[in-house]
């Protein structure tokens, strides 16, 4: 399954003093993956991912939140360096589902 999305980023509450920032999927995408993926989790409801954005990729995991009812998908530093974001930008984000 590979999903083109455009989303927000913001920086998770409860590490605010680290910067820890994601975008959000789309509801309906994150409701396909949970059927897809059912049994098929790692620690924490994770699902091994593939994500781009811009002219950077990487591998990583997107992860179920519960209060946004929807899977966030971690952008590390170097990828919001590199692609020159910021927390309140949109960005347009590819994510693909892992084999592994």
């Amino acid at each position: 399954m590979k999903v083109k999305f455009e989303s927000e980023l913001w920086i998770w509450d409860a590490r605010r003093d680290e910067t820890w920032t994601f975008v959000s999927l789309p509801a309906d995408v994150s409701e396909d993956i949970r059927h897809l993926t059912s049994g098929l989790t790692r620690g924490f409801g994770s699902v091994r991912v593939r994500a781009s954005i811009g002219g950077s990729s990487w591998t990583t995991s997107i992860f179920p939140d519960k209060a946004r009812d929807a899977y966030v998908l971690p952008v590390k530093r170097a990828i919001r360096t590199a692609e020159s974001l910021t927390a309140g930008d949109t960005a347009s984000v590819t994510i693909e589902l892992s084999d592994a």
